[in-house]
């Protein structure tokens, strides 16, 4: 509600030049939430969802799978000789070849470092050697026990009363588990990070579930040490038949240290296809968590008078003319979107005379933190989603990719 003027004024050795004021002369700091006192979307979610696990751990607590499990007499000369053997031969080591199987695998990226054994190899533990079971369902239920893994000896808890059932998809999930907290112990970090869009296979029978995380502090692992990204894959010399490689070898080459998107706001591109079973939507290879997008400028705010200016656009087919006071900063944006739309017209290989059917999505500012925001281009309202027979015109250019619904919405969260 306060309006700041600027002024600016040169300097070398000779001194100050004289001031020249800003254009406009003033600015009244402002949000786009201001426009109708919309509260952000997200506003106590988080405390909603905690106290809904603390609800559910307050009834689960007395189950059955939580009482201390009685050694069984019989049992008992079988668990010594187990433990003699893990002293001896120790399971709980990071794998260094793939035997045909479903695996867990970490990878750590410190600008462009990578957390690998002290084998040079990246940390790899075994899910289960005999899995036979459906991985689209299994995958998608581990992208969900990601959001939880401060929880998984509690959830490790609830599924070991399954155990006695024959269920293929119950016993490859506690499996799942298991891997996990083996992960966990074996890095000495709960937190593993964020689950790859999909799961790296190959024709060996090989099944590699991979989760991503920037470590941004100098936080100590166990058992483990950083190296360049460039000398693990320079280094690396494959056991496997170029034609036919192994997919840790198809993983390791293909390695890219992700970035973060530079603070500002940016242009999406909301592109959808429907199949039978599933809807997926258009994102590009390098950030799969995030839409088809171009930069409109290093500023992330939408101020109150931009947003009305919007909304008074997108509401009229000619764009209303802005107040004095507020022409210029309003041109400006309206320069910007121009050069936008032109730029992601051109990145999704769509002509830019079709940008005339195109609209602007107007109900909200798409916040990611504080310092990344998004506007959205939608295509016209019949051609937003592809149905399945139905042949697209426009085909993006390479890096692009269609990613299941269910994995970019995760992605998105985290």
């Amino acid at each position: 509600g306060t309006a700041y003027y600027v002024q600016v004024s040169a300097y070398n050795m000779k001194g100050w030049g004289p001031p020249q004021a800003a254009v406009p002369p003033f600015a009244i700091p402002s949000n786009w939430r201001e426009y109708d006192g919309r509260a952000p979307r997200r506003r106590g979610q988080a405390e909603a969802l905690d106290h809904l696990l603390g609800q559910v751990k307050t009834v689960h607590q007395h189950c059955v799978c939580h009482e201390p499990c009685k050694n069984q007499p019989q049992s008992r000369k079988h668990s010594v000789s187990k433990s003699l053997k893990h002293l001896f031969h120790p399971g709980s080591k990071f794998l260094k070849t793939l035997k045909r199987g479903l695996y867990l695998t970490a990878i750590f990226y410190k600008d462009d470092n990578i957390l690998v054994t002290h084998e040079d190899q990246i940390p790899v533990v075994e899910i289960d050697d005999t899995y036979s079971c459906l991985l689209m369902q299994d995958f998608l239920w581990f992208t969900k026990v990601s959001c939880m893994w401060d929880e998984i000896l509690w959830l490790r808890q609830c599924v070991t009363v399954s155990q006695s059932s024959c269920s293929c998809i119950l016993q490859t999930r506690f499996k799942m588990l298991l891997a996990i907290s083996q992960m966990q112990g074996l890095l000495g970090i709960q937190d593993l990070g964020q689950v790859f869009f999909e799961p790296v296979k190959d024709k060996q029978g090989n099944i590699l579930i991979v989760t991503l995380k920037e470590v941004k502090t100098n936080q100590t692992f166990e058992s483990v040490r950083w190296v360049p990204v460039c000398k693990l894959q320079s280094g690396r010399k494959s056991v496997s038949s170029p034609d036919e490689p192994t997919a840790l070898d198809t993983l390791l080459v293909s390695i890219q240290v992700p970035h973060a998107l530079a603070p500002g706001l940016y242009l999406g591109y909301l592109k959808l296809c429907s199949a039978v079973d599933q809807i997926r939507v258009l994102v590009p290879e390098q950030l799969p968590n995030i839409l088809c997008h171009v930069k409109i400028r290093s500023n992330p705010n939408i101020s109150r008078e931009e947003w009305e200016w919007l909304q008074k656009m997108v509401s009229k087919e000619e764009p209303v003319p802005a107040e004095p006071e507020a022409e210029a900063s309003q041109n400006h944006l309206f320069q910007e979107l121009q050069v936008a739309i032109k730029e992601l017209m051109a990145l999704v290989n769509i002509p830019l005379q079709e940008a005339k059917d195109f609209r602007l999505y107007s109900q909200e500012v798409l916040d990611f933190g504080d310092q990344v925001s998004f506007l959205l281009l939608l295509p016209p309202s019949d051609d937003v989603c592809t149905a399945p027979g139905q042949n697209n015109p426009y085909t993006p250019r390479s890096g692009f990719l269609t990613l299941p619904l269910q994995i970019f919405e995760l992605g998105e969260e985290r």
